[in-house]
């Protein structure tokens, strides 16, 4: 298959971008396929911590650039796939002036090494580090809550993605209160969609669970117990690889669950 290099962007920040990259990633993995993670955020990497790999990052791209490691040494196994891998740009508080060239030969570099899937984790905000993360990429997921200042970042990210000619792009919309949906008081994930015009990957619901797994480093998905997140967040990487919707057998004892099923997807 070809390879498929996906930044991951918002805009605004704190809505659950690098989330979202985390739980993307495992799922597509634990569906068989070669995945590398890329937290492209220098200096305020957040990545490995959500994976809980935060203590084997010894190297990062920066260590490549300037001679003192190898790829393969800077690129993290995780301790559950194997055959999910995570690069961090830098350290906590490391600066490095990197060209988009360099981060494009990073890209190819890691791609040679097998992968199917690349995904960059972009950092907040349109600036430079927005720039970078996004020029080795052939497709982007814009993340957004359903609040009208993150849509309307969402909007002008869009609009720069094509500018840099990255067409292929799909939305996913976090965070997502049914309960306030049905008494008006927030959009819903329709409404969102159609004021962006960009395809529909997923919907997240807001769930307790995620904070909780993120505080622990284990993505929901990998979550034992069932939860509405981890199903959205699988639907969504189903989608992506070109699968149908993932719908889970009825005859499992998680009646509750399902009956939050209906009523989550009753608010499209």
């Amino acid at each position: 298959m070809d390879i498929r290099t996906i930044v991951v962007t918002s805009g605004k920040g704190g809505v659950g971008k690098t989330t979202a990259v985390a739980n993307l990633g495992i799922s597509i993995a634990r569906l068989g396929y070669k995945v590398a993670l890329i937290d492209a955020d220098i200096g305020l990497r957040n990545l490995d911590l959500v994976l809980g790999l935060e203590n084997r990052v010894l190297y990062t791209a920066i260590d490549i650039l300037e001679g003192h490691c190898r790829l393969d040494q800077a690129l993290i196994r995780d301790k559950r796939w194997k055959n999910l891998s995570l690069l961090s740009i830098s350290k906590n508080r490391q600066r490095y002036k990197m060209k988009r060239q360099t981060i494009q030969n990073l890209i190819n570099s890691i791609a040679d090494l097998g992968y199917h899937f690349i995904f960059i984790d972009s950092p907040a905000g349109i600036d430079i580090g927005f720039i970078h993360a996004i020029a080795p990429a052939n497709e982007a997921i814009i993340v957004t809550t359903p609040e009208i200042t993150s849509i309307r970042d969402a909007d002008r990210v869009a609009g720069l993605l094509e500018a840099n000619e990255i067409l292929n792009d799909k939305l996913l919309v976090n965070r997502v209160r049914p309960e306030m949906i049905q008494q008006n008081n927030m959009m819903s994930v329709r409404e969102v969609q159609e004021m962006l015009g960009i395809p529909l990957l997923g919907a997240i619901p807001e769930d307790n669970h995620v904070i909780i797994s993120t505080n622990r480093g284990e993505p929901t998905v990998l979550n034992k117990k069932l939860t509405l997140s981890g199903i959205a967040f699988e639907n969504a990487s189903r989608r992506l690889i070109g699968q149908q919707d993932y719908f889970v057998d009825l005859n499992t004892p998680y009646k509750n669950i399902f009956q939050h099923i209906k009523q989550f997807f009753s608010i499209f």
